[in-house]
């Protein structure tokens, strides 16, 4: 086996499709049996839908055709957002339950060959400079499976991380107990056809998938099903819960009125469709691991790092997490991997879990209650009303203020680094996106221009990088190599970048390997 990954959740599955796609034999060991109904993320929100898209994900997880569409508008700590007008807006958003999330994945897995087995938990784990080796307890009993590589997307509670050795700093802030549930809300409080709510009295219209927050809690909701709402209530100051983490639908109402001084009537969804329980929690985990990688061994997703839900970033950073590994982990399977690749990993990635780790504690800060508070959510609701601050706050959620470092030396073009735009091109085939010539999970160089003096130097990494002549209007450069992850590795300024070009694939493709040459 090539690599073994641990956890079967949207992280794990991902991880597993990638590797495939890119010819490295995977396992996914999953611990329950069968997959949890109950109700976890609600939805895509930031750059990780465009990276779906880049994938051909984004039509199975939505259902809906062509490229993705910006959100028009989002909250920051509850605090509206106005994106309207703005055609660099990279803060996508998709709603889609986390169990569907999961379903298509695992289907778009098994397609690609990837083994997944369930009801198989990981009990131990050793390395050595040649392989890894764990020790699983699945249906049949026990067994040790010995790999290249392992990753660990178990979670929050990860066992790959805490066999491994790797600390999780970081705090559990217990200031507030948060309550969620699946129900059924009925007019005329619901309002038809909108997933709208009207609450009565002074709370009014309250429009899906927002934040309210009140001096003594936080309302949430969305219809994330017709019919069916998400309804999730946070307060500040309550008696200590007890142990138990499953509550009533009353339980949830209750919490509401005292949130909104308004009641909401609600009642339990029909069995077959939301069949999971409300909860109850007191206060969130906000924690990065402080190493990504333990030799053969690296963490993804919620294993490497748990924050606050609001603002819905951990699978847009989670599953970009998987996007930057898994072509990086089967090139050191290939063999071609250049030095230094694997570790750019941690590099890239862990300040990525930082800005959002610091984020979602300055939100979960301003939806705390306290006329403190108050005013400054007063103060910065009139900052957002500066469009440079609301695209700059923006840009944080998605992810799109992220630029990796290259390598390349002096100032270089402005591409480098950040996001490969899905433009639209000209090609032998016809029209296509840039999303579309990343489908395959390979990088491709694009030439803009014509250039043959560049598409001779990339001619020893032919069995690796895809190279394709594309035309059209108003392109950002004369040529672009692009990671498969959909980060922009070097770009052609006018002129000369033989050189260069040469470099950047040896950065990140490793040595060339001449024409004919077996083993690429």
């Amino acid at each position: 086996m090539d690599v073994v990954i641990v956890g079967g959740g949207p992280s794990g599955l991902l991880m597993g499709c990638e590797l495939a796609l890119a010819g490295v034999r995977a396992v996914v060991l999953e611990r329950l049996p069968e997959r949890s109904s109950r109700p976890k993320a609600n939805g895509l929100v930031g750059r990780v839908v465009q990276a779906l898209d880049y994938r051909g994900l984004y039509e199975r997880f939505g259902g809906v055709a062509g490229p993705p569409v910006p959100a028009p508008s989002f909250q920051f700590g509850a605090l509206p957002l106005d994106l309207t007008g703005w055609a660099e807006n990279a803060l996508y958003t998709l709603p889609v339950p986390q169990w569907r999330m999961e379903e298509s994945l695992e289907e778009r897995a098994r397609e690609l060959g990837v083994e997944i087995r369930r009801g198989h938990e990981v009990t131990a784990i050793e390395q050595d400079d040649e392989a890894v080796t764990i020790e699983a307890l699945g249906p049949d009993g026990g067994y040790r499976l010995s790999a290249a590589f392992l990753v660990g997307a178990d979670g929050g509670h990860s066992t790959v991380r805490k066999q491994s050795g790797i600390g999780f700093p970081g705090f559990t802030d217990d200031g507030f107990v948060a309550r969620s549930g699946q129900v059924v809300i009925h007019p005329p409080v619901a309002v038809p056809g909108t997933g709208d709510l009207e609450v009565p009295g002074k709370v009014g219209r309250l429009r899906s998938a927002s934040f309210t927050r009140t001096e003594t809690g936080v309302f949430a909701f969305g219809m994330f099903q017709p019919g069916i709402y998400r309804v999730g209530v946070q307060e500040w100051g309550r008696p200590r819960e007890s142990a138990r983490t499953d509550s009533s639908i009353e339980d949830l109402r209750a919490a509401v009125r005292r949130v909104l001084g308004a009641d909401v009537p609600m009642s339990e969804p029909p069995a077959d469709r939301a069949p999971s329980p409300a909860t109850v929690t007191r206060g969130v985990n906000s924690r990065l691991a402080d190493r990504y990688r333990q030799g053969r061994v690296f963490l993804v997703g919620d294993a490497a790092h748990v924050q606050s839900g609001v603002g819905g970033p951990g699978l847009n950073l989670g599953l970009q997490d998987v996007l930057n590994l898994g072509w990086k982990l089967a090139a050191a399977v290939k063999g071609w991997a250049p030095d230094g690749l694997l570790d750019s990993y941690q590099n890239e990635r862990r300040p990525a879990g930082e800005r959002v780790i610091m984020h979602s504690r300055a939100q979960t800060a301003l939806l705390s209650p306290g006329p403190n508070i108050t005013a400054l959510r007063e103060v910065l609701g009139e900052l957002l009303d500066d469009r440079a601050n609301a695209r700059r706050l923006s840009d944080l959620l998605s992810g799109a203020d992220l630029r990796y470092d290259m390598g390349v030396a002096g100032p270089g073009h402005p591409l480098v680094g950040g996001w490969m735009p899905d433009l639209v091109l000209g090609t032998e085939a016809g029209r296509v996106r840039v999303a579309e010539l990343l489908r395959t999970g390979r990088p491709v160089l694009l030439d803009l221009a014509g250039r043959t003096d560049l598409v001779a130097a990339a001619e020893d990494w032919a069995g690796r990088v895809d190279v394709i002549a594309a035309t059209g209007a108003a392109l950002p450069a004369q040529a672009v190599l692009i990671r498969p992850d959909g980060y922009v590795a070097w770009a052609a300024q006018a002129g000369g970048g033989a050189d260069e070009l040469r470099e950047a694939l040896r950065t990140w493709f490793g040595a060339p390997v001449p024409a004919g040459v077996v083993g690429r």
